[in-house]
């Protein structure tokens, strides 16, 4: 006579073979001359329980019984395994399986359980113990999720339609392998026209070509994850992505005027610096960097021309000594060009700007010049007091022309036998003078330029 398992319409009908009374006491025994295999007639060993269950009794999952069980109470029902007792009970006379919890398929997705038939007089099984496996069947309770962020990504400026920027992956709790709970679709909320998302990988894409970073750096993207395939009634989650546009060396340096005006005093030594002029490059760091020159020509070889890394500027360097009497001012062209370019955006124009520099010279006060450096006269020791021994000339070079107004300047106590015209630079004698006692006189001769 064949035992009967049936539970729920989730689950299916068990069926157990006769167990032999000869063997209830001695399970595999010989019996003449071979071994007994007791046949096992389980039709389907998996079954299935609703997780969360919310309903207002236990949650049935089926029901064991054994043709031999009469209806006169001597067959006994038991459970054995993971949870029996606890999380799943068996009525002893009916057969009846019940969960008495919710259950979290998340937190344990099955169960082994082993049940069995016993007659109630002996306590000797029926027939064999069985295993089956209660199988904890998902619902979609559980919403995606995205890794902790911020996320951040970056792709280059300039980049064509297509550009793979990063992918996002959601993850999801439930059973991948039973209904849709767990398959997600991706979508865009916010973030379009320029970027796209993939519905099934979540690899984000920039959806407009020749996004320019000196115009807009920095986007924020929206994606949101759907499961249950998109589907109506699927949980979702979003997530923000910080996209940040890298630079391309897609601009070329400009002068921000073509004359450029410095001033230099005629006074400036060479190496003095003259003055600075800028190419701006709206392009960032490597791709900013100017180098400067001088354009070849006459005026131009008066000057140095040196790029400063940090404010990229050009600075103009005197490279020779100036004299306002004999130039004043000075023209030169220069250049300005990127250090490194890419040869795709070449179609942009020249990565190369000219302008103009002049360079005007300051008429600087300088003090008159005497025409040799150093005077030599010879005078007789009893030449007569009053006379005039020699002379000295100093001009004013400065484009003024000023008088010039002549003195001495008395260091020993033998400079004062001496005398100067104010005027013409004459050098006259106060005292007579002794060979014997001093034979060479060294005086100091001042020109001052007189004030107009």
């Amino acid at each position: 006579m064949p035992l009967y398992f049936w539970c729920a319409p989730v689950s299916c009908w068990l069926t157990l073979p006769p167990f032999p009374v000869a063997l209830r006491s001695s399970l595999g025994k010989k019996v003449g001359s071979h071994v007994q295999r007791i046949k096992r007639g389980w039709i389907w060993n998996q079954f299935f329980v609703l997780e969360e269950y919310m309903g207002s009794g236990p949650q049935y999952v089926g029901k064991l019984h054994t043709d031999m069980d009469q209806g006169d109470h001597r067959v006994k029902y038991t459970l054995s395994g993971e949870g029996a007792g606890s999380i799943f009970t068996i009525d002893e006379i009916t057969g009846d399986i019940h969960v008495l919890m919710a259950l979290d398929r998340e937190e344990k997705s099955h169960y082994k359980l082993k049940a069995q038939a016993v007659d109630l007089r002996t306590d000797l099984p029926l027939e064999p113990e069985s295993e089956f496996i209660v199988k904890v069947q998902d619902i979609n309770d559980n919403e995606p999720r995205f890794p902790d962020g911020p996320h951040i990504a970056i792709v280059p400026e300039m980049s064509p339609t297509g550009t793979f920027v990063r992918q996002i992956t959601a993850t999801d709790a439930d059973d991948p392998t039973y209904g849709n709970s767990a398959e997600i679709v991706y979508s865009i909320l916010h973030g379009q026209p320029y970027f796209s998302v993939d519905p099934k990988s979540g690899v984000i894409r920039t959806a407009l070509a020749n996004m320019d970073r000196e115009e807009k750096d920095e986007y924020q993207v929206t994606i949101q994850a759907k499961d249950m395939g998109g589907q109506r009634g699927g949980l979702t989650a979003t997530t923000t992505i910080n996209i940040t546009l890298d630079d391309v060396n897609d601009n070329p340096p400009r002068f921000s005027k073509s004359i450029f005006h410095l001033v230099v005093p005629e006074t400036a030594l060479p190496g003095s610096v003259v003055g600075r002029i800028l190419a701006d490059d709206l392009d960032l760091d490597r791709n900013a960097k100017v180098d400067y020159s001088i354009v070849p020509g006459e005026e131009g070889t008066m000057f140095h021309l040196i790029a400063n890394g940090e404010s990229q500027e050009g600075i103009v360097v005197l490279k020779k000594v100036l004299d306002y009497e004999t130039k004043n001012s000075y023209t030169f062209k220069v250049e300005a060009s990127n250090a490194e370019f890419d040869p795709r955006f070449l179609h942009l124009g020249p990565f190369r700007d000219s302008a103009t520099v002049k360079v005007d010279v300051l008429d600087m006060d300088e003090p008159p010049v005497f025409t040799k450096p150093y005077y030599s006269v010879d005078t007789y020791e009893d030449t007569p007091s009053g006379s005039i021994i020699g002379s000295v000339t100093a001009h004013d070079l400065d484009a003024s022309s000023s008088a010039v107004r002549y003195s001495l300047e008395w260091q020993k106590e033998y400079d004062s036998y001496f005398d100067i015209d104010s005027i013409d630079g004459t050098i006259s004698l106060n005292e007579y003078l002794d060979r014997e006692e001093v034979f060479q006189h060294n005086i100091t001769v001042v020109a001052n330029k007189v004030s107009k």
